[in-house]
């Protein structure tokens, strides 16, 4: 007897569905798994045999061919299980109406004893199930309320192989999951452990990040070990603007399929942040491997990469960030698929100014040889540094501040003036698609919105000169000068823009760290 059942594959962030037919023929023997399925699929009969056998339920011992179609895509891991299971069951006759499988997609990883474990990418499995038009969707209980998050599909929460087969008989005996995604999204936005008001002093170094934040900089901070470098950075998604209901969509789909969202959770609530270790490889920065997985940049998407210690990252890792910092994409083409994984992420980096940390210490003399400070600088590529708009100098807090009783301001009134400026950014790029922020306008854009007042000229020529600042540090001055005027509410950018914008290009003035 031949019975259909459906799974879903996740490639990229996206799902498709896969046909899971099952054929039980009295003339044969062996069991065949077939639709190019990897070593882990290929298993999944043994871990079905069990399952079904621990439960009294029958096992064929004559010919069972498996076919996941369409059988030209590769299939892997380990969630196909249950519905191989389920077909087998109803190809047996041991499941009574086996015409209502073909309106559910069913899915989830089976141990010997029948309980079901969890999978990775419910949330697009979901959507996908949602679009082919099913009735529902049975998956594992810690999956559920992710899936849970798309409207008008059914999602039921599955413990047990006996769950899903009493389901087939009636369908009452399992409950929908329900989750209100709004009030699922509202919760928690506001909700961090950390504040901008724990930090003390660095007031220059607060406002430059709130700079980043209003225009969707990249930034990088230099200074000596332990002037708050790390602890600044970790502050910056209390001050970004919330996701809104689709860039959380978004966000969650890439948590998923790298699974990496906690068990019942439903959707990423709060910007990413990312702080991969230095000693990491190109491919897990960027996304790829055999089964290509999201990488860093991508599980950043819509939040922050914080790369601490920049020079001590291999070069190789650093320079692959170079193309999906203009593109805000990753694609990773294999031989016969080419996958798109979004990146749309804001870059914060930190370094300290030398080998030994301490070059333009106001106390500490730095012991490095001739030369090594330059060197240690070169090791982040002119290309890589032309991408981040802020060079900010970060200086150790006095003891008067450190030892201060003062209450300084909290990261939510920051974010209202950089949320203001955003909002303002909004309805200047309402109508170039794909661009939300200064930091993202083209060249042409530049020309007609940051114009500039004779005074301005004359200020910018003056500081090109005399600090012999390179040529890229142009746009970059003008759109950080922008993003001043519109946290300043101001149409125009002032003379007063530009100069601030002139201040955090360290790392461009010709002889830094001769």
């Amino acid at each position: 007897m031949l019975v259909k059942t459906f799974g879903s594959a996740v490639y990229g962030v996206e799902a498709i569905t896969i046909t899971v037919e099952v054929n039980v023929d009295p003339k044969g023997q062996h069991y065949y798994i077939v639709g190019l399925p990897d070593n882990a699929v290929k298993e999944s009969l043994q871990r079905v045999e069990s399952a079904i056998k621990s439960n009294n339920y029958y096992m064929p011992r004559t010919k069972l061919v498996v076919n996941l179609a369409p059988a030209d895509i590769k299939k892997s891991g380990t969630a196909f299980d249950l519905p191989i299971a389920i077909g087998t069951l109803a190809a047996t006759e041991q499941i009574e109406h086996p015409e209502k499988i073909e309106r559910y997609v069913i899915m989830g990883e089976l141990s010997l004893d029948g309980s079901v474990r969890s999978i990775k990418g419910a949330l697009p499995i979901a959507i996908q199930a949602r679009k082919e038009g099913f009735d529902g969707l049975l998956l594992p209980k810690a999956n559920a309320r992710e899936a849970a998050m798309v409207n008008n599909l059914k999602v039921y929460a599955v413990e047990h192989i006996n769950e899903v087969v009493k389901f087939f008989e009636d369908e009452s005996s399992l409950p929908q999951v329900i989750v209100n995604t709004r009030e699922e999204f509202a919760y928690a936005q506001n909700s961090f452990d950390v504040d901008f008001a724990d930090v003390k002093g660095q007031e220059n170094i607060k406002r430059a990040l709130e700079i980043a934040a209003a225009g969707g900089h990249n930034a990088i901070l230099i200074g000596p070990p332990g002037a708050g470098k790390t602890m600044l950075a970790k502050r910056l998604p209390t001050i970004l603007p919330p996701l809104s209901l689709s860039e959380a969509l978004e966000t969650t789909k890439i948590h998923s399929v790298a699974g990496k969202l906690p068990e019942n959770a439903t959707l990423v609530n709060r910007r990413p942040f990312r702080s991969p270790h230095h000693t990491i490889s190109d491919v897990a920065l960027v996304g790829g491997g055999g089964n290509p997985q999201p990488g860093e940049i991508s599980l950043a998407h819509n939040g922050v990469l914080f790369l601490d210690e920049l020079p001590e990252f291999k070069r190789t890792v650093l320079e692959v960030m170079r193309q999906p910092m203009e593109e805000r994409m990753v694609t990773i083409s294999r031989a016969k698929v080419a996958l798109d994984f979004p990146a749309s992420f804001m870059l914060i980096a930190s370094m300290n100014p030398c080998p030994c940390g301490f070059f333009n210490h106001p106390q500490k003399e730095c012991t490095c040889p001739p030369g090594a400070v330059q060197k240690y600088l070169n090791k982040i590529s002119g290309p890589l540094l032309d991408r981040i708009d802020l060079h900010v100098e970060v200086t150790p807090v006095a003891f008067s501040e450190l030892s201060s009783k003062q209450e300084y301001e909290k990261s939510e009134a920051i974010r209202k003036r950089v949320i203001a400026a955003r909002q303002i950014q909004a309805e200047r790029y309402a109508k170039s698609p794909g661009i939300y922020a200064n930091a993202q306008m083209s060249s042409s854009q530049l020309k007609e919105i940051c114009v500039i007042n004779s005074a301005g000229q004359n200020l910018l020529k003056t500081a090109m000169n005399r600090l012999k600042l390179s040529a890229r540090a142009y746009d970059r001055i003008l759109k950080v000068s922008r993003t001043i005027a519109d946290l300043a509410g101001k149409e125009e950018i002032q003379p007063e823009h530009l100069a601030e914008a002139i201040q955090y290009r360290s790392l461009d003035r010709e002889g830094w760290g001769a």
